[in-house]
């Protein structure tokens, strides 16, 4: 017979946040933001750089990218990607 602390819910098992989307983590930055800082680039110069661009464009479904600089560079997001056929 279950204990009543199991039929009351109170030692459910798993993790509640199952599913959840992970909330944005003050203070940490963005791979995006780590990948400038390593060039030495400023908001100015990112549509400039080339090297950007290269790894913008590899990494462009993975990580974060500001929106504004895809569209200046002409980059399309695959929406679907990683959610199979």
């Amino acid at each position: 017979m279950p204990s009543p602390a199991t039929l009351s819910g109170k030692n459910r098992r798993g993790n509640p946040n199952w599913g959840r989307p992970i909330p944005p983590q003050p203070g940490r930055p963005t791979e995006f933001e780590r990948r400038v800082q390593q060039l030495g680039l400023h908001k100015q110069t990112y549509a400039s750089s080339a090297e950007l661009k290269r790894w913008c464009e590899r990494n462009r479904n993975h990580f974060y990218v500001p929106e504004w600089l895809l569209e200046r560079w002409g980059i399309q997001v695959e929406l679907s990607y990683g959610n199979g056929p």
